[in-house]
């Protein structure tokens, strides 16, 4: 089962898909593709620690600031017959952040385009046979005003497709405002055909 979990910054997303996550196992694995590179992001990354510490749930935290679908491939290995009574829930935060990386990562501006899109679609075609529940967490970006430079117009439209390719492969879609979840597979309005 896929479950994307969307919204805006400080909207409420990571601590509802953390609830909704602890709702699927009995524990979980944490996936982090967040870097510190300043003192705000050392005291944000801090933040969600704590928020996740909880006696009743346990989770693993394992950190994949560009190799998402290899760091998946390695927990289903060790995680095989670890625990025959329950799987684990895999939480991945997030998207829009690993997507940032890999922009830094190729220079996506100038040459690493190509090699971009095959990494995504790497990661989605694994995800879709992928055995474990998964709940993944990505930002809303395109609701405000068009970024002022190519870069990030790029950025904003790349992190925009990949939540509609993410929304198509899962089971569940949540988009979190003002820390209020809102189904919307759902609500979908179903175009006839």
């Amino acid at each position: 089962m896929i479950t994307l979990v969307t919204g805006g910054a400080r909207s409420g997303k990571s601590q509802f898909a953390e609830q909704f996550a602890r709702s699927l196992s009995t524990h979980g694995i944490y996936i982090a593709t967040a870097q510190a590179f300043d003192q705000e992001m050392v005291d944000r990354i801090a933040l969600h620690r704590k928020q996740r510490n909880n006696e009743s749930f346990q989770w693993a935290t394992w950190e994949a600031p560009l190799q998402l679908t290899q760091c998946l491939e390695s927990i289903r290995n060790h995680t095989v017959d670890s625990n025959p009574v329950q799987e684990p829930v895999i939480l991945i935060d997030c998207m829009t952040l690993w997507l940032s990386n890999w922009f830094m990562e190729l220079d996506v501006e100038h040459e690493g385009n190509d090699k971009l899109l095959e990494v995504i679609h790497s990661f989605l075609q694994y995800l879709q046979d992928y055995p474990y529940a998964v709940v993944i967490v990505s930002n809303e970006v395109g609701n405000g005003i068009v970024p002022m430079n190519k870069l990030s117009r790029m950025y904003r439209d790349e992190a925009g497709r990949l939540n509609q390719r993410i929304a198509a492969l899962a089971d569940k879609v949540f988009l979190v405002t003002a820390g209020i979840p809102i189904d919307l597979k759902t609500l979908a309005y179903k175009l006839e055909e």
